[in-house]
């Protein structure tokens, strides 16, 4: 079984070696100690959300600090093809959900999208509030998952602002039940055309909100330069297509 994985602040294990010790203290040692009952002798792993992360056991468990002796220190790079699941705002949580799992599976980041039909809505304090409930969301992900990234949260953007990344992207595939070209096949094109020396590029996989995407949007996203692309037979809700998309992404680009 994995060892449990607990965060502390980017760049914060900068300095760990083998044989030192690192103090885990604030909300992540309390849940460690108090919640996970984290004993001295058992293994763990702390990771700073930014790739870097050591593995060690536990010399002191006090209350709010948690005491690790430092056994091996890893750090994993980002991948250079990095997968970006633009979600749609939905009601219900069921974007909060598409998110969650989407980083259980492994996406790099995640744009919220006011989309034309989005019924939610964010805005002034809301919206503020919501971003921070989303960052959260996916770090709680990244930890059940075991993950040393946390996938950043970018801020929510209106479809105009959308199609302006979606002109900077390696590639921004909506994911629409009209389309005709499978997803697999436009990721795997993709893929066989990029130079393998290329320069680290992004995925934008682009869901909608549960009334879909409106046809003025695709026009407009694919006049950016934007391509749909069908996951299936079946119609995905919108907190299951972004999710599928990553699995599908991930096998195609040999990221699993």
């Amino acid at each position: 079984m994995s060892n449990p994985v607990f965060f502390t602040p980017a760049g914060a294990l900068d300095t760990a070696v083998p044989g030192s010790l690192f103090v885990l203290d604030g909300a992540e040692a309390r849940h460690a100690v108090t919640v996970k009952r984290l004993a001295v002798g058992e293994q763990v792993d702390i990771a700073d959300g930014a790739g870097r992360r050591i593995t060690g056991t536990v010399t002191e468990a006090a209350p709010a600090e948690l005491t690790v002796e430092c056994a091996s220190v890893t750090t994993e790079q980002r991948p250079d093809v990095r997968l970006v699941l633009v979600q749609a705002l939905a009601k219900g949580d069921r974007d909060e959900l598409a998110i969650e799992t989407a980083t259980e599976l492994g996406i790099d980041a995640v744009i919220p999208w006011q989309s034309e039909r989005s019924i939610v809505r964010w805005k002034g304090d809301r919206a503020t509030k919501a971003h921070g409930k989303w960052q959260s969301a996916v770090t709680a992900a990244a930890k059940q998952a075991r993950r040393a990234w946390i996938p950043e949260v970018r801020p929510a953007v209106d479809t105009q602002a959308l199609a302006k990344q979606v002109a900077e992207a390696g590639l921004a595939v909506i994911l629409h039940e009209d389309a005709v070209t499978p997803l697999r096949r436009v990721l795997g094109n993709w893929a066989g055309e990029r130079q393998e020396a290329a320069a680290p590029s992004e995925i934008l996989l682009i869901v909608g909100p549960e009334g879909g995407i409106s046809p003025r949007e695709v026009t407009r996203l694919c006049s950016a330069g934007a391509v749909t692309a069908l996951l299936g037979p079946h119609v995905l809700r919108s907190s299951t297509a972004g999710p599928a998309g990553v699995v599908v992404a991930s096998d195609v680009l040999g990221r699993w």
